[in-house]
């Protein structure tokens, strides 16, 4: 790969420069092909002991120049005044065969002066539940971090017991989050904030005028709550939504408690470090706007120059927020049910209507939207066959059918265009705990199968019935674990 790094070049003082820790005997355990051919490497070349070597922290590239990033960090609420890459190194960037501009990062490599007495390392499971969960993100259009590869270390790290020890690579347009600019805002100079806030804006949102800090602040705003509209489209609760866990890019980061809803409980959560269920499914899209009110404080020291028109911008900003959120969800409602234009408040109150019959009946949130396009062809559909209030049911469906008629669409297209928003498999939780817990054990055979459905998850294959099935008993007592 061609490195070229910009964030060493402009903001190296913005973290720490050190390598990677060697691990005992590493092997490949997984990699993504097509995302390496991307980033202009050879697929075989990282296969190689060397590639390997490369991927573990072993050896450093030629090109790369290693760095622990510093940030800051809102953790469950409290503002945490110093964190860092504990657990990983920024490799550097590489230009990808479309001109992008790519992070190329190890997590799990190793102690860092941002370690804070943690060893440094991951253990196999959240590597392969990263590497499992990305790629599915990035497989339905939802902006997200990849994962390059994953490599077992050959040694064991201590959790509850000894496990398995990785590391994974990670690509993303950066590792710049919301907890990187409150750390400059509360303890760098104006000038290194303005550093930062034009490497941002110039990287990531070049359509805003140089300088204009509320514009950026805008367009990371629209960003996050287009992404957080994905994210509940899909069930998916990421589990720790703190400001160093929201990218300024707009991309998914840190898949560490994350999970899926089964059954659609909209009061949900799973990670076992939210005590109280701040980031519970439902409160994803009001956590969002917190910390961005967070990164719109940070920012606006770069505003000074009217300050109470900066903070009256500002907030006007911020109250829009729910507005863009809820125009997003909406949009992506509507192609879930084979709609298409707008009837203003009905369409919003129609999908508001399935939600509490879902929630009602412990319907599951992926097969529902899948057993919707059943109907419209004709076909059975099993999850509604579960539904007990028939004459709701009927109502709504009726209603339902008119809308889709409405739009000039036969059935069987409105179906067919279903099935291209909602996938048929997901990451389901018990799916996944099965995957890992296999490769705990050295059996790589289920991981390997269920990331092969995730990597092409809207078209029914024969012979993976079981992984379309959800499992409501065992996500109603589910619990999830960040790895650290």
């Amino acid at each position: 790969m061609q490195w070229d790094n910009s964030f060493v070049r402009d903001l190296g003082w913005l973290g720490a420069r050190v390598d990677p820790v060697p691990v005992a005997d590493p092997h490949l355990l997984a990699l993504d092909e097509d995302l390496a051919r991307e980033l202009g490497a050879d697929p075989e070349q990282l296969r190689s002991v060397e590639g390997v070597e490369v991927l573990a922290g072993n050896r450093v590239a030629t090109g790369s120049e290693p760095i622990a990033q510093a940030y800051a960090g809102h953790q469950f609420g409290q503002l945490s005044p110093l964190l860092g890459d504990g657990r990983a190194h920024l490799l550097g960037e590489v230009v990808d065969i479309s001109g992008r501009r790519r992070d190329v990062a190890l997590k799990g490599s190793g102690r860092t002066p941002f370690s804070r007495g943690g060893d440094g390392r991951a253990a196999i499971g959240p590597v392969l539940r990263e590497y499992l969960v990305s790629g599915f993100m990035h497989a339905v259009g939802v902006p997200t971090t990849r994962s390059l590869a994953a490599v077992a270390t050959g040694e064991q790290v201590r959790r509850e017991r000894p496990l398995p020890g990785a590391v994974l690579t990670r690509v993303a347009s950066s590792h710049l989050r919301i907890g990187t600019v409150v750390l400059l805002a509360t303890q760098g100079s104006r000038e290194q904030l303005g550093a930062l806030a034009e490497h941002v804006r110039s990287r990531h949102h070049p359509h805003v005028a140089e300088g204009d800090v509320l514009d950026l602040f805008a367009s990371v705003l629209e960003r996050q709550a287009d992404l957080v509209a994905a994210w509940m489209s899909l069930g998916f609760v990421h589990g720790v939504m703190n400001t160093d866990n929201m990218t300024l890019s707009g991309e998914t980061i840190d898949y560490g408690p994350c999970a899926f809803l089964d059954t659609y409980a909209p009061e949900q959560w799973f990670s076992s470090i939210d005590h109280t269920g701040r980031y519970r499914y439902s409160q994803q899209p009001t956590m969002a706007a917190w910390g961005l009110a967070r990164l719109a404080e940070a920012l606006l020291p770069l505003a000074q120059e009217h300050p109470d028109d900066a903070v009256a911008r500002a907030q006007s900003l911020l109250d829009g927020f729910d507005a863009r959120y809820r125009a997003s969800r909406l949009d992506r409602a509507r192609a879930a049910l084979g709609l298409t234009g707008s009837t203003d408040d009905r369409d919003g109150e129609l999908v508001a209507e399935l939600q509490g019959i879902a929630r009602d009946e412990e319907l599951d949130h992926t097969g529902l939207h899948r057993d919707l396009a059943r109907l419209l062809r004709g076909e059975p559909a099993r999850h509604l066959d579960e539904v007990e209030d028939r004459e709701h049911w009927a109502a709504w469906e009726r209603i339902w059918r008119e809308r889709v008629a409405s739009t000039g669409r036969t059935p069987h297209e409105a179906a067919e265009a279903m099935d291209r928003v909602t996938p048929v498999y997901i990451p389901r939780n018990h799916l996944v705990e099965e995957a890992l817990a296999a490769a705990e054990g050295g059996d790589l055979a289920p991981f390997a199968a269920l990331d092969a459905a995730l990597r092409d998850p809207f078209v029914e294959r024969p012979g993976r019935e079981r992984l379309a099935e959800p499992a409501p008993r065992f996500t109603r007592d589910y619990v999830t674990y960040c790895g650290t």
